[in-house]
């Protein structure tokens, strides 16, 4: 590969850590909340694992935050294509900080002009920075390569529809098959490849999403560059959790904090503590001093333990304020991509973790079926080291499961 086309999102993710479950239409509120930008700096850190392995590269990207000064910062000298301060037809800018990124308004239009950009030049593979939502406008895109809307793209030498696209994930949302599973493992996938698959695009409706319903739509299928053990797979549905419940509510220890990630398995748990959980948030509940039931098994298997909900529907600066050593963070892997930290749970950030002094993974026996590894993508590397290796992970009332994290 001589060339590849760069383009960055620069407001993906933000609304994570601050409890939002995505940035669209968000974005006012989310820095309202003190949310901080984290796609530039996973665009640089991709692009520095892509100048280690192929520092000749041509690099076209977009202007500034959109992909510029990543670029810069890993050691290339882009070819800058498209610069969304000067097409202004129907979106906004602050012209007083146009190089914040906090405050960089990019729109998903600039997205879709900066791809149709990019393949203006025969750019042999597009790195996207961002979730899901900007996976969708690369796509369309890619899609609409042989319609009319996009016949000046159509006339290049290469068939745009054929480009391959490749994320680096920096979203909310990663429901996508198109993405490595951390930032530098995207950006060695750039430089390796030599085969394409074909993957999918999904989305979800973010405001379905933050009343605690899921509801995913297939939006494309794309080439995109494969390195099985370098990117996440196909999504794949969990069986049940009844019994992990069951036995996981029964042994919770007196005088103990736990965090509860988001997803139905871990809901099922909190059903079993008689908690009203935040399906798709992160809950935080405390033990009572003493949780130790006086019925029977059977009588139990559905009845609540003492304790106090302390957050529903967290944020990081929630979960950090009520916390209360000890700390039981409990979590469960994310359909067939098998992210523990880092996909849909952000508000469980670094600080939160590192105050947890236990780590509980649960998951299914059918779920586990289909992942091979499990994965962590905190922002935080030398977490990350430590949080790899082998992790026990439950798997029914008095079965467990042990699986590699990388």
């Amino acid at each position: 590969m001589e060339s590849i086309g760069v383009v960055v999102n620069p407001i993906a993710g933000m609304g994570g850590r601050v409890g939002l479950k995505g940035t669209d239409g968000k974005l006012e509120e989310a820095r309202r909340r003190g949310a901080e930008p984290r796609a530039p700096e996973r665009a640089r850190e991709a692009l520095r694992s892509l100048h280690r392995r192929a520092p000749e590269l041509t690099v076209y990207t977009a202007a500034g935050v959109m992909g510029e000064r990543a670029a810069r910062d890993a050691g290339y000298e882009p070819t800058v294509v498209y610069d969304p301060a000067t097409v202004r037809e129907d979106d906004a800018v602050d012209p007083a900080r146009p190089g914040d990124p906090a405050n960089a308004e990019t729109t998903a239009a600039d997205t879709r002009r900066a791809v149709r950009a990019l393949l203006e030049h025969d750019v042999e593979l597009i790195l996207f920075v961002g979730g899901d939502g900007t996976a969708v406008d690369v796509a369309d895109v890619l899609e609409d390569a042989t319609t009319a809307e996009a016949e000046r793209v159509a006339a290049t030498p290469r068939d745009a529809a054929e480009t391959p696209m490749l994320g680096v994930p920096a979203g909310v949302k990663i429901y996508s098959s198109v993405f490595g599973v951390t930032p530098a493992d995207a950006g060695r996938i750039a430089a390796e490849f030599d085969r394409v698959e074909p993957r999918e695009v999904n989305d979800i409706d973010e405001d379905a999403y933050r009343e605690g319903e899921v509801r995913t739509a297939l939006r494309a299928i794309v080439p995109v560059p494969v390195a099985p053990d370098l990117q996440s797979s196909k999504q794949v549905s969990s069986g049940s959790v009844d019994s992990l419940a069951t036995g996981f509510a029964r042994e919770v220890e007196p005088r103990r904090t736990y965090v509860f990630g988001p997803g139905s398995t871990v809901g099922a748990i909190e059903a079993a503590l008689g908690i009203d959980a935040s399906p798709l948030g992160v809950d935080v509940w405390r033990a009572a001093a003493d949780t130790e039931p006086e019925k029977t098994d059977s009588e139990c298997d559905s009845d609540g333990r003492e304790g106090t909900v302390l957050a529903r529907d967290a944020a990081e600066t929630d979960l950090l304020e009520v916390l209360e050593d000890p700390v039981t963070i409990v979590v469960s892997p994310i359909g067939g991509q098998g992210f523990l930290f880092g996909r849909g749970n952000h508000q469980i950030s670094p600080p939160v973790i590192r105050q947890a002094d236990e780590i509980a993974v649960v998951a299914s026996d059918e779920k586990l079926d289909g992942i091979d590894s499990l994965h962590v993508d905190t922002d935080d590397e030398e977490l990350d080291d430590d949080l790899r290796g082998w992790q026990q992970v439950r798997t029914g009332r008095f079965t467990t499961r042990m699986m590699p994290v990388s």
